[in-house]
């Protein structure tokens, strides 16, 4: 009786476990009725899945109060609850045009959608935007998918070529706060100081973040000191980590450059004998997420990793346009070897998110190697020889040329190592107040190498070496609390929050033989009956000396107050105001006001007017440095000496303080129809006292400070350089993005335009009393050259447009980008103020050192087929006609090209010089 009464129970509670489970169909499409093919259908929770047919059809198995959630890599997922249908119909919206979507940045809300906020937001979809292109990085991804966003590669740039920083606005790099998942993020212990855009600014790394676990990338164009502090005078950038739990999502691929106008292998017979193959800048990418549940109350912990190797490029003019690169032989971008992991996590502690702790952390390592300038036999105190100054040749390091001199290019090495963390509890009340508490703490380290190099005093012996480098860590304690009062007008939120950061840097010398001069006394006189002594140090790049090195420290606290009222349905008004206090240059306050007007059911009408300061970093107040450079066909040494140097204060340069500004914004917002969206954005923003570098000072200028130039020639440096409050600017530009979709033919369209149109001015230069004795003096302070190096800090107009058409398994696509005008100016022959050069034909003649790089227009094209529901294959090509910028010479003075920092055809501007890159990429979604 026993066992019959154990089997009918048995029975009985498989019976009612069977019609407790439903059987649920349907179909998935996107907003056109196209079906998708591969999308993920998971019950929230469980381990149990299934993924669409060809159809878009899938079937699953669910029990009473389970509910079903759709995913697919490029739109935005949903969840269903609501079984009643035999048979459902579900639609997912592209990300890329989610017009609904809810942002975080630039409100306190934890409901805005981006076309409702007072202030533009751009929203990009990494997981969307990342394949169909053969940019396999962050930075290189948002230069063509944001309207104000400009990054060109850099190259002969010492360590700018081994790090890629962005601009927004046409502002420094490091104008632009960086987040993670809203938390602040550390910048990099780089300055860029040489031949670059964005000189004597740091900036973040974008690129230490693994695109494996973005999700996507907010990004708000307007001043927001006032809502998060120092940095946001362009705006802030707020990268949202996945949370995906059961898929795996991946992808692998290749890509390499065809250039068939610049390549070195199309001027072998001219002597460039560095490359051999036709394609080059070979890059491989892989890179994995996937998430695991996590607790019983939806908690996860997603992790991601990526890997890539980037090769070399190789360029010059073949074409006999410009005459041979004697200075840089090795023109090109340095090569990296990248790899990195995230993870991403929250635990709901209590039930509807009552209390939850969260966190996320991730570690990046890369290994680059970029060329130097050459080295000429003819400059023999460069080279290791005997006591005679008979040239000591090292075989596979120096090369013979076709005149039988040698040379040798030195390789400018590093390893650069990001870690970051941040560990979270937040909650929320009975009263209705939400709180959050967290910390973050990041570092970057930035270690300098010197390889296939001598230093001359020391012999052919070593010939790599260990040149010291710099580390900055960064930790902030943040607290905020807020609440939404939904009966006070339409909606009223209050947010308060405070926040403790503390901030370290070090500069840490090279090894002894990197920067030391074993023979002082070592010379020779030379065809021009100069006397040259043996030159000190590695060559390509110095050492950092002892003298160099520093380990400094500083704290801040502040406190924000935040109101965005709803005072009608249709008129919105945001407040914000910020005070903190810096250790080393005391307190600053903030303030911005915003709001948005909905004039009827497709317009809106937004705006804001706000304060805004940088600290000036302790990069900028402590580096030291010195670098080699070209001028004139010669290298020289140049010294950039820190703010609390003698030679500074002999200068005269006072003592760095924080940068202030005041931005204002304009635009307006249309969507006529649920899958069109137009909105334009015209902004101001002025800037007091930038910190940038300054132009050069001479040694042997006897109108200079005696006391100044004294202390130069002791340390045998020609020129000196420092970090200045030197230049009060304004911005003024305007902003637009068009989206739309739509259904067309059996399949679906989508476009994107976007653009921007910008002007900067230089209003005033802060020449210090000292220096500002003679036109030649106030000049050298931030002289032409500097200033044109500022206003190109991003072309006059840059659009893009950009333009997909899918069907079943099948998408083309193709984008168009146009690049304004960009002026940047050469040395000159010293001769002048303003850089001249005397023609070929006549010498009598001068023409000023004026590089005019023409507007150019570059297509991508791609490609994508979807292999099976797991896999999708990409194909395309970027820069598909090879355009490349003009060259960088003066017509009828083409003997003085490669007389700029770079040493080589072109600038660092526009859409760079390495011309067509072909790409093949595979995703996977499991």
């Amino acid at each position: 009786m026993k066992k019959l009464h154990f089997t009918l129970v048995l029975i009985m509670w498989v019976l009612a476990y069977m019609n407790a489970q439903k059987m649920v169909s349907g179909q998935v499409k996107d907003a056109t009725g196209a079906p998708l093919i591969g999308a993920s259908v998971l019950i929230p929770g469980t381990t149990m899945g299934t993924i669409t047919d060809a159809e878009g059809k899938f079937s699953i198995k669910v029990n009473s109060g389970q509910k079903i959630q759709v995913n697919m890599v490029g739109y935005n997922p949903i969840e269903v609850t609501d079984f009643s249908a035999k048979e459902l119909s579900l639609v997912l919206e592209t990300s890329i045009t989610a017009l609904d979507q809810v942002v975080v940045v630039g409100s306190r809300r934890a409901n805005r959608i981006k076309t409702e906020t007072p202030v533009p937001v751009d929203v990009i979809q990494i997981s969307q935007t990342q394949f169909p292109t053969s940019k396999m990085d962050v930075t290189s991804l948002l230069n063509s998918a944001t309207p104000s966003f400009n990054h060109t590669k850099q190259s002969g740039s010492d360590g700018a070529d081994h790090i890629d920083l962005g601009t927004l606005r046409g502002l420094g790099p490091d104008q632009t706060l960086v987040l993670i998942n809203g938390k602040r993020r550390h910048q990099t212990a780089f300055v860029s100081v040489f031949g670059t855009k964005g000189r004597g600014n740091s900036g973040t790394d974008l690129n230490a973040i693994p695109q494996s676990s973005i999700d996507r990338i907010e990004i708000l164009r307007d001043g927001a000191s006032a809502q998060y502090g120092s940095d946001a005078i362009a705006g802030v950038m707020n990268i949202i980590l996945k949370k995906n739990i059961n898929q795996l999502t991946g992808h692998v691929g290749y890509a390499a450059n065809y250039d068939d106008k610049y390549n070195t292998i199309l001027a072998k017979d001219q002597g460039y004998n560095e490359y051999d193959n036709k394609l080059d800048g070979k890059t491989f990418s892989a890179g994995l997420n996937y998430g695991f549940k996590l607790g019983d109350k939806g908690g996860f912990v997603n992790i991601g990793g990526d890997y890539a190797s980037i090769g070399k490029t190789y360029r010059q003019d073949p074409n006999h346009v410009l005459p041979f690169n004697i200075y840089r032989r090795a023109n090109g971008d340095g090569s990296v070897d990248a790899y990195g992991g995230m993870v991403n996590f929250e635990l709901p502690l209590q039930d509807n998110n009552k209390l939850s702790v969260y966190g996320n952390g991730g570690y990046n390592f890369k290994k680059t190697d970029a060329f130097a300038f050459t080295r000429r036999s003819g400059n023999k105190e460069r080279f290791p020889t005997d006591d005679n100054f008979n040239l000591i040749v090292v075989p596979g390091i120096m090369k013979l040329a076709q005149d039988s001199s040698y040379y040798y290019n030195p390789h400018i090495q590093t390893e650069i190592s990001d870690i970051g963390a941040t560990g979270g509890i937040k909650g929320s009340l009975s009263s209705g107040w939400e709180w959050d508490l967290s910390d973050t703490y990041g570092k970057n380290e930035f270690h300098f190498f010197g390889d296939q190099t001598f230093n001359a005093s020391l012999g052919p012996a070593k010939t790599h070496f260990d040149d010291g480098g710099f580390k900055f860590s960064q930790n902030t304690a943040n607290f905020n609390i807020g609440k939404e009062f939904a009966s006070v007008w339409s909606g009223l939120h209050l947010a308060f929050g405070a926040e403790y950061r503390s901030e370290k840097y070090e500069l840490f010398a090279g090894e002894t033989a990197s920067y030391h001069n074993y023979n002082p006394g070592k010379s020779y006189i030379n065809s021009d009956g100069e006397t040259k002594y043996v030159a000190a140090g590695a060559q390509g790049f110095p050492g950092y000396q002892p003298g160099d090195a520093v380990n400094a420290t500083r704290n801040t606290f502040g406190f924000y107050a935040d109101v965005e009222a709803d005072i009608t349905k249709s008129f919105l008004l945001a407040g914000a105001i910020r005070l903190e206090n810096y250790s080393d240059f005391g307190f600053t306050d903030n303030y911005k006001l915003a709001a948005r007007y909905k004039v009827d059911a497709i317009t809106s009408i937004r705006g804001s007017i706000s304060t805004g300061f940088r600290a000036p970093s302790l990069q900028q107040i402590n580096f030291s440095s010195t670098f080699t450079t070209v001028e004139g066909g010669n290298i020289k040494e140049v010294k950039i000496a820190p703010n609390y140097s003698p030679i500074t204060k002999a200068a005269g340069i006072p003592e760095l303080k924080e940068e202030v500004s005041t931005n204002v914004s304009l635009g307006v917002s249309i969507r006529p129809m649920n899958n069109l969206i137009f909105s334009i954005d015209a902004y101001q923003v002025k800037v007091k006292d930038r910190v940038v570098l300054s132009g050069y000072f001479l040694a042997d200028d006897n109108t200079l400070p005696s006391a100044f130039t004294d202390t130069l020639k002791a340390l045998k440096v020609a020129q000196a350089q420092f970090f200045a409050n030197a230049v009060n600017t304004t911005n003024s530009g305007v902003d637009v993005v068009l989206e739309y979709s739509h259904k067309c033919a059996s399949g679906n369209l989508k476009f994107l335009f976007t653009g921007n149109a910008q002007k900067m001015n230089i209003d005033n230069i802060n020449v210090p009393k000292t220096l500002n004795t003679t036109e030649s003096n106030r000049e050298n302070f931030y002289n032409k050259r500097e200033q044109y190096f500022l206003l190109a800090s991003a072309p006059n107009s840059k659009f893009g447009l950009s333009l997909e058409y899918s069907w079943g398994r099948y998408s083309v696509g193709s984008r168009l980008n146009y690049f304004g005008e960009v002026t940047l100016l050469g040395y000159g022959d010293g001769m002048t103020l303003f850089p001249q050069v005397p023609t070929d034909d006549d010498t009598s003649v001068r023409v000023n050192d004026e590089y005019k790089y023409r507007r150019r227009w570059v297509q991508d094209i791609f490609a994508s087929v979807k292999l099976c529901k797991a896999a999708t294959l990409y194909l395309g090509a970027d820069n598909l006609w090879n355009v490349h910028p003009d060259l960088a010479y003066v017509s009828g003075a083409a003997s003085w090209a490669y007389n700029n920092e770079t040493g080589g055809p072109w600038d660092a501007v526009q859409m760079g010089g390495n011309g067509r890159k072909l790409f093949a990429r595979l995703g996977i979604n499991f």
